[in-house]
């Protein structure tokens, strides 16, 4: 099927994830022993496909990815301070001081009750792109590029699973990503705002492009 947008199509993602997998990893590195059947399970599933995807890129290419020290569920009372700055609500984020992923449980359980799992499978890989990229010392003169490198990124992380047979498709799994990236995009482009992150057009082509040509087109 084709996955399209609002300025047409923008990549062709004939599988999309499903929440469960239909195999496990064949090495310890990755094995991933929980069942994505509900919010916990899909948050935790996803971060371990995740990891283990990164870290066969980073060894294929002759590094060692460094796994996050921690992954942290908060509400918007006691979210986690990065670099002074104490975490928002309706936020997840990637803070490299503590090389920590959190997100606001409340917020993303409630994106998952009303938009799918599609959620999990798109704030998560992208927190972690983010991840990948400090571990890269990648270097960028604005935000959004950082942004729309890390839906990239996400993309490629799920099409690369998929590949590998770890995860599977549903029917209407490609219409929850749409949705979730939409939903996260920008109200107007502009890119040259300090937090800029792309209309819902460009980060749905952003993650396309990784999923249909994986991360080396990130």
């Amino acid at each position: 099927m084709i996955l399209t947008a609002a300025c047409g199509a923008v990549g062709d993602l004939s599988e999309v994830p499903s929440k469960k997998p239909e195999k496990p990893a064949s090495t310890s590195a990755s094995a991933c022993d929980v069942a994505g059947d509900d919010f916990a399970g899909d948050v935790e599933l996803a971060r371990c496909l995740t990891e283990s995807f990164w870290a066969k890129e980073f060894q294929a290419a002759g590094g060692t990815y460094q796994p996050v020290q921690d992954f942290i569920a908060y509400d918007a009372k006691s979210g986690p301070v990065c670099g002074g700055e104490k975490a928002l609500p309706e936020n997840a984020f990637y803070c490299p001081d503590g090389h920590f992923i959190a997100y606001d449980a409340t917020w993303l359980r409630a994106m998952y009750d009303q938009m799918g799992d599609g959620a999990v499978y798109v704030v998560i890989p992208h927190e972690f792109g983010h991840a990948v990229q400090a571990q890269l010392e990648n270097d960028f003169s604005y935000n959004v590029e950082q942004e729309l490198q890390a839906d990239c990124y996400a993309g490629a992380t799920l099409g690369g699973l998929i590949n590998a047979d770890l995860i599977q498709a549903e029917e209407g799994d490609d219409a929850e990503l749409l949705t979730n990236l939409e939903a996260a995009g920008d109200p107007t482009d502009a890119w040259w705002e300090p937090d800029a992150h792309g209309t819902p057009e460009k980060r749905q082509e952003a993650f396309a492009t990784g999923f249909d040509k994986g991360v080396a087109s990130c």
